[in-house]
């Protein structure tokens, strides 16, 4: 319903950290990023297909080529609320398969962003049950997920990877604070968001001029990560 929708942008708004400024805060406007646009993949047809194999990787934000993932600046969990806050076409799945749907209302509920404690009333003399807003912490999300497809095309006479999924991961607590394992918080489908992605810049320590978009770190394998899983029998 409508006020659901408004307390999830509510709530989406407090998890993202970008903010527009009041005046011109550099020497030229930047409008390059705006404007950039994916770069549209080849076609790849079956029968030019030799080998392929697809496979699960983690990237770990805490590795020293991975840690543009998690700048304070724009780390990329908030690029990816930000894209969900702005584009609500945009699907989330809750398994790697893309079998089952979650709205963004049903992500948002997950994070837990808004809980019930009871508060001391000094006028009541009593504690009372309010409702309080818990800050979103980006720095839990130390890894994300990717599921690829890895292909020997004959007709190029090389390898191809294409990115299939995203997924951002956290750590699971039970409620004596024990770590439980791991979990993916959403999946998105790649090739749909990477116009979305392209739109965005990730932080570049050494110039502040020329910075590639987060399809661009994708695309260019632009981090450090480990194989997780393959596909077999």
């Amino acid at each position: 319903n409508k006020g659901q929708k408004e307390e999830v942008n509510e709530l989406l708004n407090e998890i993202i950290t970008t903010s527009s400024t009041q005046v011109g805060d550099g020497a030229y406007d930047r409008v390059q990023t705006k404007q950039k646009m994916a770069i549209p993949y080849d076609n790849i047809r079956e029968a030019d297909v030799f080998w392929s194999k697809r496979i699960w990787r983690e990237i770990d934000v805490r590795e020293k080529m991975n840690l543009i993932f998690s700048a304070e600046e724009q780390p990329l969990i908030a690029v990816l609320f930000e894209i969900l806050r702005n584009n609500p076409d945009v699907q989330l799945f809750a398994d790697d398969e893309f079998t089952e749907e979650l709205s963004i209302e049903q992500v948002v509920s997950k994070l837990h962003l808004r809980s019930k404690v009871d508060v001391y009333d000094e006028n009541a003399d009593d504690y009372i049950n309010q409702e309080v807003t818990n800050a979103f912490n980006p720095d839990e999300y130390k890894k994300f997920r990717l599921k690829e497809d890895w292909i020997f095309d004959e007709e190029r006479g090389g390898m191809v990877v294409r990115i299939i999924g995203l997924a951002p991961i956290r750590n699971v607590y039970d409620e004596n604070g024990n770590r439980r394992g791991q979990e993916a918080l959403f999946w998105m489908h790649y090739p749909e968001v990477r116009q979305h992605l392209a739109r965005y810049d990730s932080y570049n320590p050494l110039n502040d001029a020329i910075r590639l978009s987060w399809d661009s770190i994708f695309e260019m394998r632009y981090f450090s990560s480990r194989i997780t899983k393959e596909s077999n029998v």
